[in-house]
């Protein structure tokens, strides 16, 4: 009986053929970016949404991203993920979006703000990561981006600060401000949650 492959042998299968891919897109071979579209695209729906208010922004954030992808799929390096790849250009391109969009420019502030005490018990865990990502969806759009930049994609306040060109201290106000007012909603959630589950007794 022939042994199940290890995961690394499956990386590293799943690494060549993206690599495969890759090089076929950078040929630009149509079945190739269709392919690699396929590929991406519902998960990368899904990063271009959390930075905007409706999926028809989203859509359009996917679609001008998909354009970058396949412009400078050339300057991808075959040691990295390339899903890893792919969704930082879709933040990018998200950011982008945000800053000429006038309806979110307009929402697009980043004040100094004082910081909040946020208690350490996180109701946040209380809540699946749909109604999670609804209610980051309903806060400001300068509290949106920063939350998902620092809590969902990783990047530290330094590197948020340089990316929209604030300072680090900003980032960690906003998303301080941010946090703060995602707790409060989500104790409010639950506070009525639980009255409809005593009123339906």
């Amino acid at each position: 009986m022939q042994p199940f492959p290890s995961s690394g042998c499956q990386i590293t299968i799943a690494l060549i053929m993206d690599n495969s891919l890759v090089k076929d897109c950078i040929k630009k071979k149509p079945a190739a970016q269709q392919q690699l579209y396929e590929q991406f695209a519902p998960a990368m729906l899904g990063v271009c949404y959390r930075y905007t208010k409706s999926v028809h922004d989203a859509e359009d954030v996917l679609q001008e991203g998909f354009i970058k992808v396949y412009q400078y799929i050339g300057n991808f390096k075959a040691t990295g993920e390339l899903g890893a790849w792919i969704r930082r250009i879709m933040v990018t391109t998200a950011l982008n979006y945000l800053k000429k969009n006038k309806r979110y420019r307009e929402e697009l502030v980043y004040a100094e703000m004082p910081l909040h005490p946020v208690s350490d018990n996180n109701p946040m865990v209380q809540l699946d990561a749909k109604e999670l990502a609804e209610l980051i969806r309903q806060l400001p759009t300068g509290f949106q981006t920063i939350f998902n930049l620092y809590a969902v994609e990783g990047y530290t306040h330094s590197e948020i600060g340089a990316m929209l060109g604030i300072s680090e201290g900003t980032s960690k106000s906003q998303y301080a401000r941010a946090r703060y007012l995602l707790i409060e909603w989500i104790e409010k959630y639950s506070s009525l949650s639980k009255q409809e589950q005593y009123a339906g007794k």
